[in-house]
């Protein structure tokens, strides 16, 4: 499920957004920093300071991650079933040596949410279907143009 593709535009994106809700069924959404894939059908994503992600998946445990390549406007949009590891469990340490192992031990992760990937689903700007003269490059210069910003190459590895 999670393609090569996907493991790409995970690497590539800064943030990704977790879509949750409480047993209410009131929709919640929260950008998350430390993501990333684990294996062919996980997602771990660090619990910093999210309460309401926590509360909202123990009582409700269906959820959405998007996350986007800005610049190319394209991404991924997931769905499946999540639940929080502990501390205490057994398989905590190692999921948190992916998630520092790739960006940092800085914050106080106090959980993992781990995502079990049920549906992959492709996002991409409408001006790619508006407008078909659209290229990946085009998209690029005009949001470095638009953002005012410099590219710069970076390799964020996944693990």
């Amino acid at each position: 499920m999670i393609t090569e593709e996907v493991k790409d535009y995970i690497r590539r994106s800064v943030l990704c957004w977790l879509a949750t809700s409480n047993k209410n069924n009131e929709p919640n959404v929260s950008p998350k920093e430390m993501f990333t894939y684990y294996g062919e059908t996980t997602l771990l994503i660090a619990h910093i300071a999210s309460p309401n992600t926590v509360e909202n998946i123990n009582a409700n445990p269906n959820v959405c991650v998007s996350f986007i390549d800005v610049f190319v406007q394209k991404g991924y949009k997931i769905k499946g079933i999540a639940k929080i590891i502990e501390k205490t469990d057994s398989t905590y340490p190692e999921k948190l040596n992916v998630l520092t192992d790739l960006f940092s031990n800085r914050f106080p992760i106090r959980s993992i949410i781990e995502i079990e990937v049920k549906k992959v689903d492709t996002i991409v700007a409408p001006s790619y279907y508006l407008y078909p003269e659209t290229t990946e490059e085009s998209q690029v210069e005009s949001a470095l143009k638009t953002y005012q910003v410099k590219a710069v190459h970076t390799n964020k590895m996944h693990g």
